[in-house]
């Protein structure tokens, strides 16, 4: 990116860039679904802050808000507009607010490298509380609420955590185990991420999709069943969870990777639910929208556990906004371990 005019009398640039959508995908996300913009930097009105975005985040949903229509709980994107996400960055200014310049914020306006926030929507977050602000882009209060109050993990238990190479998963086993779970079984797509499940992430096995039924796997790496599932995907993983699943065991179902990065549509899980009722297995939806109490209290155990080595923070990072849409198709591709970041 080149050098941009600064406003006159000011530390600010005239200019900045955002990523919109172009279009609404037909397969496969492809480079001409987005499009960088320059555009001048918007300046606050009162009760507005302005932030220099420092870093942003790409998930997984981002893929089913390109589609016109959805389930989820949130808003498409808009093509013609930018899109927006999880992202981190420093207070500019904020006339009218008690944020002073130089404050850390999160928010949801990603995808540009200044955004308008109002008061309202933009969360001061401690420096000092996280070794690195952009840990605070985890999506660990999505695995800590999945793991805590979804599948409530027991000591002892042994756990399935299905997609947990993901930016999810990759941090619900590590929590399972401070939990005191027993044995802590992932799901992912390649005998690569498997060895780093198992060899980096704290895992004490892994099945991987496409190496055969993965019931036949999870039975040979869970041969007494499973207590407490962690379901990211649906589908067939979440099919071989209920059929191994103990007496009263509890499956959170969190995420529907299988839909959100299909490309074919909608995907269905056929379950026995006379079979749930005959074990008394508890079966639960949850999402993080209902239950944002436990930000706060995730980001003290996280930074607790980055300091003293009992958790990590697995992500990739990417640098410069030209490289957010990449980062995003890369992600869909399964191209990554854990979170993918982008710095702007």
């Amino acid at each position: 990116m080149t050098n941009r005019t600064h406003r006159t009398g000011g530390g600010l640039p005239a200019t900045h860039h955002e990523v919109r959508l172009t279009g609404r995908p037909r397969g496969p996300l492809t480079d001409d679904l987005f499009e960088v913009v320059e555009v001048p930097v918007p300046e606050p009105a009162a009760g507005q802050v302005l932030v220099r975005n420092t870093t942003m985040a790409v998930a997984a949903v981002m893929r089913t808000l390109m589609d016109e229509a959805t389930t989820v709980p949130m808003p498409s994107f808009v093509p013609g507009e930018p899109l927006y996400g999880a992202a981190v960055g420093e207070v500019v200014d904020a006339p009218g607010t008690d944020f002073v310049p130089g404050d850390l914020v999160e928010h949801h306006f990603g995808w540009r490298e200044y955004a308008l926030v109002d008061a309202a929507e933009a969360h001061r977050r401690d420096r000092d509380l996280l070794p690195d602000p952009a840990a605070y882009l985890s999506q660990g209060p999505t695995a800590y609420m999945g793991v805590v109050r979804g599948a409530e993990v027991r000591p002892g238990d042994t756990v399935f955590v299905s997609g947990a190479a993901g930016g999810v998963g990759s941090l619900a086993g590590q929590i399972a185990r401070l939990r005191g779970a027993g044995r802590v079984i992932g799901s992912t797509g390649s005998q690569r991420k498997a060895d780093c499940l198992v060899d980096e992430l704290g895992y004490d096995a892994a099945v991987i999709r496409g190496a055969g039924p993965i019931e036949e796997q999870l039975r040979k790496a869970a041969p007494e069943g499973v207590d407490a599932v962690f379901d990211n995907v649906g589908g067939e993983q979440l099919q071989a969870a209920v059929t191994l699943a103990n007496r009263g065991a509890r499956i959170a179902l969190v995420g529907a990777l299988s839909n959100q990065l299909s490309d074919t549509g909608t995907h269905t899980t056929e379950i026995d639910t006379l079979s749930l009722v005959a074990r008394g297995i508890t079966l639960r939806g949850i999402a993080l929208y209902d239950h944002p109490d436990l930000i706060p209290e995730w980001n003290e155990v996280f930074g607790r556990g980055l300091r003293d080595g009992t958790l990590t923070f697995p992500h990739a990072r990417l640098h410069g906004i030209q490289e957010a849409p990449r980062a995003l198709r890369e992600l869909v591709e399964g191209r990554h371990l854990g979170a993918v970041l982008v710095e702007l």
